[in-house]
């Protein structure tokens, strides 16, 4: 199986450390542009930009990095209930265009009751993900054009729309790919009847199992088949004392005082998926790796994705092709700082999965692999 692996951009900030300002850089579209740059070059498939108030707007900073990019794909979100499924069409059906058929789909219903009703959606758990079905109904029909030359019509509970069609259809047939990631019966459904993958958290491989076989249960009753991805943090390290140093070095700033009042904040949402990251630390940070080589000090004070896989590069390739070997095909990952982490796991772990730009066995200078040694001698060929 041929994976496909992210990465992710910080524009929601990025730091050395968690829990304080120290070792905080600043992120602005110098900085997001030198992650995506070398997310592109490195041979990442592509990025994962996050959402919410507490964020830069995605679409807008996807839509800066177009033309700084050459291959690289960007997963962006579209929030039904926020806007109109009209304008979400337009968008996609642009940005797919302009970029050449690099737009993904990230579908987010939303968990956080006090940002929605900010932006002005009050609707409870279960009407969230009514709006969605509907949202997407129409979103899909209108990019596919269905209803020909008259439009799509559609008569919901929340959504009702009369002609719907797109003038400038997207490059990738019939629509970009959707994505999807939710833990309620309510989302593994939507997911099951409407979106083409099915992401899930960090979560022990047992749990992850699980999902993936409910998820294909469902699925397969709308005779339909799921792809499947998952969402993670990494700590890569030439050594796995390294490593676990590092992860023990990222939260050496967060005390227990923080930690309560992050959860206390968590605790806020009604997001299943919040919900089950907080139960794998407790937390506390004395039971932080939950699983072989998962840990879950990231989710102490960072909400959504909590889970990190720490190691050398080989126990990390190893415990990949565990989730690949549930079914897992797409890995988006990310790291602490978010540049130097895409370079680290790439150097370290891509070799291993096959991934990446392949070196050149000819001792050419047009950009050593290695700095050239005392002005004339080459380094010597890494054997990984």
């Amino acid at each position: 199986m041929s994976l496909n692996v992210f990465w992710f951009l910080p524009t929601h900030g990025d730091s050395r450390y968690l829990g304080t300002s120290k070792g905080a850089r600043q992120v602005d579209f110098d900085y997001l542009k030198q992650v995506a740059v070398a997310a592109d070059t490195l041979g990442y498939d592509g990025v994962l930009l996050p959402t919410g108030r507490s964020c830069e707007d995605a679409w807008v900073a996807a839509s800066s990095l177009i033309g700084e990019t050459k291959q690289l794909k960007f997963l962006v979100a579209v929030r039904p209930g926020l806007s109109t499924p009209g304008l979400a069409v337009r968008m996609a059906a642009t940005f797919d265009r302009l970029s050449k058929g690099r737009l993904l789909i990230n579908v987010v219903t939303g968990g956080d009751q006090a940002e929605m009703e900010a932006d002005g959606l009050h609707a409870n758990h279960a009407e969230r993900y009514e709006i969605s079905d509907e949202f997407l109904k129409v979103w899909r029909a209108s990019l596919a054009g269905e209803g020909g030359d008259a439009g799509f019509d559609f008569e919901g509970k929340h959504i009702q729309v009369k002609g719907a069609k797109t003038l400038y259809p997207p490059i990738q047939k019939p629509y970009p790919p959707l994505y999807f990631g939710g833990s309620s019966p309510a989302a593994h459904e939507l997911a099951a009847e409407q979106v083409d993958v099915y992401l899930t958290w960090g979560e022990p491989p047992a749990a992850v199992a699980e999902k993936i076989a409910d998820m294909r249960e469902r699925a397969a009753k709308h005779g339909r088949t799921l792809k499947f991805g998952i969402r993670l943090h990494v700590i890569v390290r030439e050594t796995n004392e390294e490593a676990w140093k590092a992860a023990d070095e990222l939260i050496q700033y967060v005390d227990d005082d923080l930690i309560a009042r992050a959860q206390a904040s968590f605790n806020k949402m009604d997001s299943e998926g919040q919900r089950r990251m907080a139960a794998l630390h407790g937390g506390k940070k004395d039971k932080l790796e939950v699983s072989p080589n998962l840990w879950a000090g990231v989710g102490l004070v960072r909400g959504g994705a909590g889970t990190a896989l720490v190691g050398d590069a080989e126990t990390v390739a190893a415990r990949m092709q565990e989730y690949a070997d549930l079914g897992i095909e797409t890995f988006i990952l990310s790291g602490y700082p978010h540049l130097e982490e895409s370079y680290r796991f790439a150097e370290l772990v891509f070799p291993l999965l096959g991934k990446g730009k392949a070196r050149s066995g000819d001792a050419v200078l047009t950009g050593p692999f290695g700095e050239v040694i005392s002005n004339d001698i080459l380094p010597k060929a890494s054997q990984s």
